[in-house]
């Protein structure tokens, strides 16, 4: 047996007999790449104390990564089309351990942030790579059944940051979630020499490097756009971002529909299926991806969990991820994609409904269903998805429909978080003041509380702090009546602290059922959206390499 692999898929007569061992790569390396931003929100606080990092700060830590993954997968996918798939995953997995490494070293916010850019560049080689190496790789008959382990993984990663992270910061810094990815990757990069064969297009003329170029301003812009303006104001950089945005799309429109080889047809948006498809993965990715930003801190903030106790809660949710899946493996050749994709949102819709009743006296029971129903749906209705979106693409043009599908994900991922983590924020501000009426607490640690429900909670400590500090003075004054005084100003402290802390998470609660409300209602439209634009029908996709080889013959003659 060859130490590395050397034939390409494209020459073998067979399928490829060690298929299922190469997912197996494919699926790690997909594994790191998405526990990467959710490890971070559990590390996050820590992060934020040891290197001073103000909310801008801490908010472009975590977004630094998404700018550069969102905007170059088109056109790194394209590229591992024409040159190596299997190159372009390996090359993505050592920049992402590089900027791991990076990311250890880092002391300061500029660097973090440099990092996790790094980071997201890698990421950007290695998502749309481990799709079209998956599609290349499995036989049409054997596709859906990869994809639906690959979707299945994506959903244990969500999951799964929060508990390694958690595990990690019990005994090492927060620099340990950045580390932990360099020995994965380094066993990625090994494993897919030996047992993911090499491929690339069959044929490929020049890459529309014009096109690609647009498809990075226009995305790029667009998720700039997506982060700054919902958090840090409508001012000149977000308006500056929607224009480019907006003027980079039609640009790249226009270019993609008179070029005679574009990067990315944007014509395929006119198939029912496609469209569809991709719409049902970013408005999917929205819920998933907004909810489980303000979960975590429900968790780890309200109910008291730490880092590995709200990571371990989660894990229903990546149960229920694998048990919808093998539920779709079942139902989609059955009933069709439209109807296991329609259940599946249905499933979503509802888990963002049992979401509106929490409250302040909710506990993690109250949770576990939502999160149960939620993991279910991803699993019936993504696979179906991703199938059906890497369908559309010839052999030729695997990366840039693993690209396509990944953006759309990506850009659901950023506008769930961006819309409704500022409608959660804005809820939970309004709540707070309403809570707080005529409290007394001074405007300025009213707007410091409003700011968070971290902060809250730590304007909450500051004053039963202070509410210690005179009870202790009291204890050691000799003046009766000076010690009266300070014992009774501490019980006003000690009052006012519990107050607060009760008014922050009765008002994050309730932030949370509203966003949930609003979620809810976005993803219903967004259902009834996809049921109509889904054909009723599908016709059976044409084997690929069978696409490809005809493609090849009738130039050839």
């Amino acid at each position: 047996m060859r130490l590395v692999m050397t034939e390409p898929v494209e020459g073998m007569e067979r399928p490829y007999a060690r298929r299922w061992w190469a997912l197996l790569v494919l699926c790690l390396s997909l594994l790191i790449i998405v526990m990467a931003n959710t490890a971070l929100t559990v590390a996050a606080p820590d992060m934020t104390r040891d290197l001073g990092l103000s909310s801008a700060d801490l908010q472009w830590v975590i977004d630094g990564y998404t700018v550069p993954y969102a905007a170059l997968m088109l056109l790194l996918g394209a590229i591992g089309d024409k040159y190596s798939r299997r190159g372009a995953l390996v090359l993505g997995l050592v920049v992402f351990g590089g900027g791991a490494v990076f990311g250890y070293l880092a002391d300061s916010s500029t660097t973090v942030i440099a990092a996790r850019a790094v980071m997201g560049v890698g990421a950007a080689l290695i998502m749309p790579a481990t799709l079209s190496l998956l599609a290349a790789t499995f036989p049409r008959a054997e596709r859906a059944k990869a994809i639906t382990l690959w979707t299945a993984t994506a959903g244990l990663a969500i999951a799964a940051g929060p508990v390694v992270a958690g595990a990690l910061l019990r005994d090492h810094g927060w620099s340990s979630t950045f580390l932990i990815n360099v020995p994965i990757a380094a066993v990625a990069i090994v494993a897919a020499f030996v047992l993911v064969p090499p491929s690339k297009a069959g044929h490929h003329d020049r890459i529309d490097y014009v096109g690609g170029l647009l498809s990075v301003i226009w995305t790029g812009a667009l998720v700039y756009m997506i982060i700054e303006g919902p958090h840090f104001g409508w001012g000149v950089k977000a308006v500056t971002a929607a224009v480019v945005a907006g003027v980079g799309l039609v640009a790249f429109v226009l270019w993609e529909l008179r070029h005679p080889r574009p990067i990315l047809d944007v014509r395929r948006f006119a198939n029912r299926r496609f469209a569809g498809s991709n719409l049902a993965v970013a408005l999917f990715f929205l819920a998933v991806f907004g909810a489980f930003y303000y979960l975590t801190q429900h968790l780890q903030f309200v109910l008291g969990y730490d880092a590995l106790e709200t990571g371990v809660r989660m894990l229903p949710l990546a149960g229920a991820v694998f048990v919808g899946s093998a539920l779709t493996g079942w139902l989609t050749p059955r009933v069709g994609m439209k109807w296991t994709v329609s259940a599946g949102m249905v499933g979503g819709t509802t888990a963002l409904a049992l979401l509106t009743r929490v409250d302040a006296t909710s506990t993690y029971a109250d949770f576990l269903s939502p999160l149960i129903i939620l993991g279910l749906a991803i699993g019936l209705a993504l696979s179906p998805c991703t199938d059906a979106i890497m369908g559309a693409f010839p052999e030729s043009e695997l990366g840039v429909g693993g690209a396509v599908n990944d953006t759309s994900l990506e850009l659901g991922g950023s506008l769930g978080i961006a819309i409704l983590g500022s409608l959660l924020a804005t809820s939970y501000g309004n709540h707070l003041s309403d809570a707080t009426k005529g409290s007394g607490l001074p405007a300025g640690a009213l707007d410091t509380a409003q700011d968070s429900v971290g902060a809250g909670y730590a304007v909450a400590q500051g004053i039963g702090d202070k509410a210690h500090q005179l009870a202790a003075r009291a204890a050691h004054t000799s003046d009766p009546q000076q010690a009266a005084q300070l014992k009774q100003q501490a019980d006003q402290l000690a009052s006012g602290a519990r107050q607060m802390a009760d008014a922050v998470g009765s008002s994050f609660s309730d932030a949370v059922a509203h966003t949930s409300l609003i979620g809810a209602a976005v993803l219903a439209l967004g259902t009834l959206l996809v049921a109509v634009l889904l054909p009723r029908r599908e016709k059976a996709a044409p084997d690929v390499k069978t696409e490809e080889k005809e493609l090849v013959d009738s130039t050839a003659d």
